[in-house]
């Protein structure tokens, strides 16, 4: 029995193949997704500059091919979108990034202050709830003061041991502006090189990229101002209503606009944390709550469909998947393109060559 049925499956798998891969053109799409990932997944760590520059010079792109379409030169326009670039950069690294440090390692050394105020906010819980037992909220707490001196140790521990990935982040500041002044000079030229080295069967895979290129630009280039959009609004509010590390938490706040749905939630916890234990059930921290509150309602219903009207929108299942499998490949960088990465796939599911009915039948 199993020897008649393993002779039916291999002439099933192989109708199959030769039913979806007979096109050439499909072949070829097929070996260029699979070198790409290949090469992201067993290079990816020691060509992350590349990467990283690559998608920084595809975000630049769509403002230096605007500013040809006002007849500016194309060297002059990406010269100016460059300094503007550069610009970014240098009150990132210098303005915010000291900022935004000073406050973690201010958490950090009054993290035990918190403790201590959550340990009496524990305590008192079973004496309001019966069913809550003492030995329960005691493992919770050890569990928390584990943790959290961990982590703060790991915060406050940045001595000359961390030195190499300091000088790394350094060579990462210096190599990716450079990597992608020369990405936006020399485009046509490396467009030019890397479609001669590609078998010529590619109309397909031109089918395909052609037609998520414009999704994938709109989603980066909306996904950028929203961060920064949301960012910025938080970290003002949140510094006008007197919130502690409101540079910090409104960083995270932007940040948490990466992962749909999921973002939002994990983020609103130290926020709510930190407003508590700063004010505790007052008036300030309700006023700080509903002003959060308000940000990520202006977010997921104004400013959302306004940056990303143009991109195929994802069953929010759909959604989830990617970023968790993604993620789980690329980490940071998967997270961020999770969705542009499923609409990849939707696009290569929808223009791969399908066997007509009659086919299909004969076959």
């Amino acid at each position: 029995m199993a020897s008649r049925r393993k002779p039916h499956l291999f002439l099933v798998a192989a109708e199959w193949f030769r039913r979806y891969f007979s096109d050439p053109e499909a072949i070829v799409l097929a070996v260029l997704l699979a070198v790409g990932f290949g090469v992201v997944l067993t290079f990816g760590h020691m060509l992350a500059p590349v990467i990283a520059a690559l998608v920084i010079a595809y975000l630049l792109d769509g403002a230096v091919r605007a500013l040809e379409q006002r007849h500016i030169p194309r060297f002059q326009g990406m010269l100016l979108v460059y300094a503007v670039f550069m610009a970014f950069v240098l009150v990132l690294v210098f303005g915010l990034s000291p900022l935004i440090w000073a406050q973690m390692l201010e958490l950090a050394r009054e993290a035990p202050t918190y403790l201590l105020h959550a340990q009496d906010v524990l305590l008192s819980l079973p004496e309001r709830y019966p069913y809550i037992s003492p030995s329960e909220i005691e493992q919770v707490l050890q569990l928390a003061r584990g943790e959290l001196g961990e982590w703060g140790q790991r915060l406050v521990g940045f001595t000359l041991a961390s030195l190499p990935g300091v000088i790394t982040v350094l060579v990462y500041v210096i190599l990716v502006p450079l990597l992608v002044f020369f990405f936006l000079k020399d485009k046509d030229r490396l467009i030019l090189w890397f479609t001669g080295i590609i078998p010529r069967e590619h109309a397909l895979a031109g089918r395909v990229w052609s037609e998520v290129d414009q999704q994938i630009g709109n989603y980066v280039r909306g996904k950028f101002w929203e961060i920064l959009i949301v960012g910025v609004v938080s970290i003002v509010t949140f510094a006008l209503l007197g919130l502690k590390y409101a540079m910090l938490l409104g960083f995270l706040v932007g940040l948490s606009v990466i992962v749909p749905y999921i973002g939002a939630a994990v983020v609103t916890v130290p926020v709510a944390l930190v407003a508590y234990f700063q004010w505790g059930w007052s008036s300030d921290f309700l006023w700080l709550m509903g002003a959060y509150t308000v940000i990520q309602a202006l977010d997921g219903n104004v400013l959302v469909p306004l940056l990303f009207s143009e991109v195929v929108n994802l069953h929010p299942v759909a959604i989830i998947v990617a970023v968790l499998v993604f993620g789980g490949l690329w980490g940071f960088w998967g997270i961020f393109f999770a969705i542009p990465l499923a609409t990849l796939v939707n696009a290569i599911i929808s223009a791969w060559p399908h066997p007509a009915p009659e086919e299909a039948v004969e076959g």
